[in-house]
């Protein structure tokens, strides 16, 4: 009897952290290994990817992870991953190539880890099962699906994908691999519900090519262009524009610069070596005034608004924004980037230059809209629809839009994280299992998890700053050397506030008498009142909550006592 497990230790619900598990018979396969961006109330994280601990736990199972492409949200958590798990790679060589810069920035020796490039045409055997790569039209080259072909039939995993036809030569459906798969039967079909609000076809606007071209052909002067550095094709297609209009091109932007670089070794960006132009830093004999160079602003998430906002305050090392620049909007805000979206758009205007907004719907749309998904199901007639990657509105979306094609409700199965659908000689079970999941927040690298404790202290510093307490004791003495010294960022102008002040060191006072009168200090209960003690009473006066951090000494012993 064969037995096929499915379910997600992350993309479902939510938008990224992308991770997908299939069991085949306990041989565990991963499919894409991403993170997630943060919104903005998640004070100092960097990114947000899948807790793996069920899959330590079973880490002899797993026999490979599988890269569908080359974006964060579905390669960013592979450095955690293969720390914990060194299991073998598989990708396209140009998923690879990023994935190992990728590692290299994150120190780590790619000597240690096992990475394999693919043959879309050579399956790879796994032994019960084999998969096979075939490629899909997004917005960065050598993007793929997979096939996972099993005696019960062929699972078929499709993510960030669209079916349009006038995508360049390295950005094109395999549609006849995906006619085999229909042949051999498909059992399921994984597909991505990131688009399946849009109605239509997904497909190449012209008119982001008749902007794109009108703006750099009719601009007097400088020309800047701020963009996501994951959306290669977009940026060829600004470099073909801009080299069309006999400019020059200058990336800035150190991811994008590397993928460019990546992408440029291996022929998928394609710029004249003399076209290309390396900015050297601004100073008294340069200031970067080519009129005859498209600048290309680049970045993840926040970087390119943030970028923009240092060249129109004129602190820039590269640019200083001035009036008579073209600036062209060409990175929409995407979740936790609108409030510096906005601040970015105020500060163009405030400065005067000709700004020019892509709309949303002008750049291409690389998700796969109602049609592109009825197409797909035409196309593979799988006797099962499970919609992964989105929020579950959109998982949703999916699920309605299977159902109006012709598919049952038992046909159609929608699960959060950690719930496992399971297969039994090509049965869908109807009772769902569930296995650990969760999320894991990453401050700087992946070494170390960040706790809620930390993450409600930086709310409070966000919101109501900190407030020192600085005193020197002699313990010895049992005597204060000094009235405490009260030092606030953030919270209030504690010379505008003597009352207050007084009130404080009155509380300290008290906190520090009673100490003395003990037998001996205890020094963790001491400053705890002192916290405690201050923080109720300034939150009785202003309603709010200031990080209270005493700083107590004891001169004799050199002791320091303090709250971090």
């Amino acid at each position: 009897m064969s037995q096929i497990r499915f379910y997600a230790l992350g993309g479902l619900g939510e938008n990224g952290k992308n991770m997908y598990c299939v069991e085949i018979d306990r041989k565990i396969l991963i499919l894409d290994a991403g993170l997630k961006h943060p919104s903005g109330e998640l004070l100092g994280i960097d990114a947000i990817v899948p807790d793996i601990s069920y899959l330590e736990t079973r880490k002899e199972d797993v026999v490979g992870v599988l890269v569908s492409h080359a974006h964060d949200k579905h390669i960013g958590a592979l450095p955690m991953l293969l720390a914990a798990i060194p299991v073998k790679v598989y990708g396209t060589s140009f998923s690879i190539a990023v994935v190992k810069d990728m590692l290299k920035d994150q120190k780590i020796d790619l000597n240690t880890v096992n990475l394999n490039i693919v043959e879309r045409k050579k399956p790879i055997d796994f032994g019960n099962f084999q998969v096979e790569f075939f490629s899909t039209t997004h917005s960065i080259p050598e993007s793929s699906g997979f096939g996972i072909i099993t005696e019960d039939g062929v699972i078929v995993y499709a993510t960030d994908f669209n079916f349009d036809m006038n995508s360049g030569s390295f950005y094109q459906t395999d549609f006849q691999k995906l006619a085999e798969f229909h042949e051999r039967g498909v059992l399921a079909l994984l597909s991505e519900s990131s688009g399946a609000l849009s109605i239509g076809h997904s497909t190449t606007d012209f008119n982001l090519t008749r902007m794109i071209r009108e703006t750099i052909r009719t601009a007097e002067h400088r020309i800047i262009v701020a963009m996501y550095s994951t959306e290669l094709s977009n940026i060829q297609r600004v470099i073909n524009e801009a080299l069309a209009a006999d400019k020059k091109i200058s990336i800035i932007g150190r991811k994008a610069q590397r993928l460019v670089d990546i992408g440029e070794t291996m022929g998928y960006i394609q710029i004249p070596p003399d076209r290309l132009v390396n900015l050297k830093f601004i100073d008294e004999t340069n200031k970067n005034d080519f009129d005859d160079v498209v600048f290309l602003v680049t970045g993840e998430k926040h970087e390119p608004f943030f970028m923009l906002q240092r060249m129109v305050k004129g602190i820039d090392r590269l640019i200083n924004l001035q009036t008579t620049d073209t600036v062209m909007m060409m990175c929409p805000p995407i979740i936790g980037t609108e409030k510096i979206a906005a601040k970015t758009y105020d500060a163009l205007y405030r400065l005067g230059v000709d700004l020019v907004r892509i709309d949303r719907k002008a750049l291409s749309f690389y998700h796969a809209s109602t049609e592109d998904l009825k197409l797909l199901y035409t196309l593979l007639k799988p006797k099962y629809v499970i919609p992964i990657t989105g929020e579950y509105r959109l998982q949703l979306a999916q699920y309605n839009l299977a159902m109006e094609y012709g598919y049952s409700h038992e046909q159609v199965v929608v699960i959060d994280n950690g719930e496992v659908v399971t297969f039994k000689d090509g049965v869908l079970e109807m009772q769902h299992d569930t296995v650990m999941n969760g999320s894991i927040l990453i401050d700087g690298n992946f070494e170390a998890d960040i706790n809620d404790t930390v993450l409600k202290e930086r709310e409070l510093l966000s919101d109501d700053g900190f407030l020192l307490i600085i005193a020197n004791i002699d313990a010895k003495e049992r005597i204060m050397l000094n009235q405490p010294e009260i030092v606030s960022r953030g919270f209030m102008y504690m010379k505008d506030n003597e009352e207050v002040v007084k009130q404080i060191e009155a509380i300290y006072r008290q906190i520090t008498e009673k100490q003395f009168s003990q037998r001996s200090i205890d020094w963790k209960v001491y400053k705890e009142s002192v916290r405690y003690e201050v923080q109720k009473y300034l939150y009785k006066e202003t309603k709010r909550k200031p990080i209270i951090i005493p700083v107590i000494i004891d001169t004799q012993s050199d002791k320091l006592c303090k709250v971090l």
